[in-house]
């Protein structure tokens, strides 16, 4: 058994349950970014705290994490990129927006990349 895999306890139709609810958080996460400005990564946000005990020791625990940190570090960043644009002026804010995308692109890609290693059967990292 490769070293990424991880025994699951539980029953199978709880694991697939937890599957289910894992895949459908990440599209959840990713529709939130590119369709609804966050409001639907809030909804799963809340559904990965509320589920993330029942995933207590299976591969999809790991994922739980993965999407709760990654939502938690995006905001900070988003915010800590908001601060220049209140120090400088309106038209300098144009220079700056960048600074928005790069957030939002890193947490599209660890969401892509979680989502994938669940298809695999596999720990999110």
């Amino acid at each position: 058994m490769p070293d990424d895999l991880v025994q699951m306890p539980g029953s199978r139709e709880s694991q697939e349950t937890l599957r289910r609810v894992a895949l459908f958080d990440y599209v959840l996460h990713i529709a939130g970014l590119l369709l609804s400005m966050g409001l639907l990564s809030v909804v799963a946000l809340i559904v990965n705290y509320v589920k993330r005990d029942d995933a207590r020791g299976t591969i999809y625990e790991s994922h739980m994490n993965w999407m709760i940190s990654t939502f938690w570090w995006t905001l900070f960043w988003l915010v800590v990129s908001f601060i220049p644009s209140l120090v400088l002026s309106v038209v300098s804010f144009g220079l700056l927006s960048f600074l928005f995308i790069v957030p939002g692109l890193w947490y599209l890609y660890r969401m892509i990349k979680g989502l994938l290693r669940l298809l695999d059967g596999r720990p999110a990292p």
